[in-house]
Order: structure tokens, then sequence, then C-alpha cells
């Protein structure tokens, strides 16, 4: 028996609820009005703590115009993900409001809303892979001529959100990356600086407690960054695809909010290429995205203060996966030595005082 103060939290969402006909006619009709599916063939399911599900529909009198048959749902339906649920309203919100204005390559989304009693959110979008893109990892070939064209997508994200004063009043876009120094820091980052995983992280970088210290005040120097515009905030190889013409497009929105554009270039740079591409072209790739801003319109910042906000930006990502767990090792080593050697080439530290 419970206690009287015990409280019961609701189960997570089954997602053959979310596969039925009778509950994708009610989300896909807030778009497509009328539609009558009858049909939903599920295929495969990919659960890490948000889980990804593609399937099939068919509809009474065929499809409407506009929605495609080949279609993803992603949602938090497992014990494991449930708790961490909240993480997913900003990226559903960034479909809901944002994705189809910016201008940033991503998914197409056909619903995305949240549960106002469960704070749950579900985003159905196009099922890209059906479309022929690929998605990719840090095993995946990223030349520089693709890192330029994924900060050419960046450029836009930014400079069309580039002090926007209506955005600066969405909660939704709040910065958070105070929680994940809330959360994990020294005992994460130690546990994989000193197993294989860390190995490939230079011996002058290779200190939890200064990593950490650094990230402390890169969040204080960004929360009082001005003008800040929306930041991807997880800006790696991991969370890019190419679509069905080669394109790369970002999806896995959870970290989007407000913040400096260089948290997102910084980090993109040393993510998506090996360290000796990156050593040859980051220069080059840095005054290609400033073209790209000013081309949009935004004046942008002078090159000593751009080329000093990349090498504050290389610690975000190099915190994020020095704190990440819960990723396949291959994966987690490989960017936290590219991260850990672009902090290290460029004494990434020093710049943040540590």
């Amino acid at each position: 028996m419970s206690s009287p103060t015990q409280r019961h939290l609701p189960a997570p969402p089954a997602l053959e609820d979310v596969l039925s006909p009778a509950w994708l006619d009610a989300a896909l009709g807030t778009r497509f009005p009328g539609v009558r599916v009858t049909a939903v063939t599920p295929g495969p399911v990919v659960s890490r703590l948000s889980t990804n599900a593609r399937f099939r529909i068919e509809c009474e009198s065929g499809l409407p115009d506009g929605l495609s048959p080949n279609l993803c749902a992603k949602g938090y339906f497992t014990e494991l993900g449930w708790p961490a649920r909240s993480a997913g309203v900003p990226e559903v919100a960034f479909y809901r409001n944002l994705a189809a204005t910016c201008g940033v390559r991503t998914l197409r989304s056909v619903y995305a809303d949240i549960d106002p009693e469960t704070r749950h959110g579900v985003v159905i979008t196009e099922d890209v892979v059906a479309q022929g893109a690929t998605f990719l990892d840090p095993a995946s070939e990223y030349t520089p001529e693709l890192a330029a064209e994924s900060l050419e997508q960046l450029a836009l994200l930014h400079a069309s959100t580039w002090g926007d004063p209506a955005l600066g009043a969405e909660d939704w876009l709040a910065s958070r990356l105070h929680y994940t120094l809330a959360a994990r820091g020294v005992k994460e980052i130690r546990a994989n600086f000193e197993s294989d995983i860390g190995a490939g992280v230079p011996a002058e970088v290779r200190d939890p407690e200064r990593l950490v210290a650094a990230y402390r005040t890169l969040i204080g120097q960004a929360a009082a960054e001005s003008p800040w515009s929306v930041i991807h905030g997880d800006a790696h190889v991991g969370n890019l695809y190419r679509d069905g013409r080669g394109r790369p497009s970002f999806l896995d929105w959870q970290l989007v909010q407000r913040g400096p554009w260089y948290l997102d270039v910084g980090y993109h740079i040393a993510s998506t290429l090996t360290v000796d591409d990156r050593r040859r072209n980051e220069h080059d790739l840095l005054r290609h995205y400033l073209d790209r801003l000013r081309a949009a319109g935004v004046e942008a910042p002078s090159w000593d203060d751009a080329w000093l906000g990349v090498r504050r930006g290389i610690v975000h990502g190099f915190y994020l996966w020095g704190v990440t767990q819960q990723v396949k090792p291959a994966m987690t080593s490989e960017l936290q030595h590219r991260l850990g050697t672009a902090a290290a080439d460029h004494d990434s530290f020093a710049v943040l005082g540590h």
C-alpha cells in the first residue's frame, strides 16, 4: 500500500496507441482536416531515451496532398525514457513553431504537440530514409566541403533568428546549459577519461575539474552574450543526415535554445571533421560561415572576435561529450578525441581563464 504522500506518476503512452488509425486521424487532422487513416504498417523502431518509430499509412480516398505515406513518430514511450520526457518539449516546440520558417534544412513535420498534463511531446515527420536519406555518425565520411554546406545551414538558422525580440520571450528557448552542468560533471568525465573511451584525449586537457570549471565560465559568458540567436545546441556529426540529394541536414533538436552562434560553430567544426581535416580547413570554414551571415543581412563579428568565439565553442562540445555515457563507446571515444584535440590545439581552457 502506498503512503499518503506517494505520488502516482502517469505511465508512458503506448507506442501502439500512437500508431493506431484513430490516434493518427486526430493528430494528422490538425494539418490535414478530414484525413481518415485506414491502415498502419509498423516499421523499424529505435529506442534509446527517446523512441523513433517508422511506419507507413494508407488513407481512405487516398493520401491528402502534401502527406507522405512514409512517416516517423518520435516520443518517450519506454519506462527508461519516460522520466526524461521533458527533454523533448523544446524539440516539439521547434518543429511546431519554428522549423518551417527559419530556413534550416531539417525533417518535415506533419504533427508536433505536447500533452499539457504529462508534458510529453510527440513529433511525426516524414520518413527521410524512405526518401533515400542517410543518417551520419563519426564513422561516416564527412568532408570539409560538406562541413561548409552544414555551416551554411547553421548560418541560416542563426541569421533568421538573430536577436529576434519575439523569440526572446519564448520560454521553450530559454538557455538550459546550466541544467547539463548541474546534472553531470566531474564524476562522469573522470570515468570516461580514465577508461579506453577517453584514450584519445590529449594529456593537456585530460582534467575533469578543469573542464567543468571552464564550462561553468563559458555558461556565464554565453548568458551575457548579445546579440543571441536560436542555436541547435548539439551540432555534432551524429545529429546530421544527408537527404536524398546528398545535402547535409540537421535533426535532434532537444538542445535548441537561445545562445551565441559560436556554441554551434566551434562545436560543429571540431566534431564533424577528422583532426587533420579540421586543422587544414577550420579558418576557411569560419570565414565561409561569416560570409553566409553577412549575405543574410547580419552584421557578423570581426575575425578576432569570431575566432575567440570558436575557441570557446569547442569547450561546449567537449563538455557534452565528456559527460556522455549512454552512447556507443566508439562514437563517444571519437568525438572526445576530436573535440579534446581541438581544445588542446587552441588552448581553449585558457581562453576561459582556466
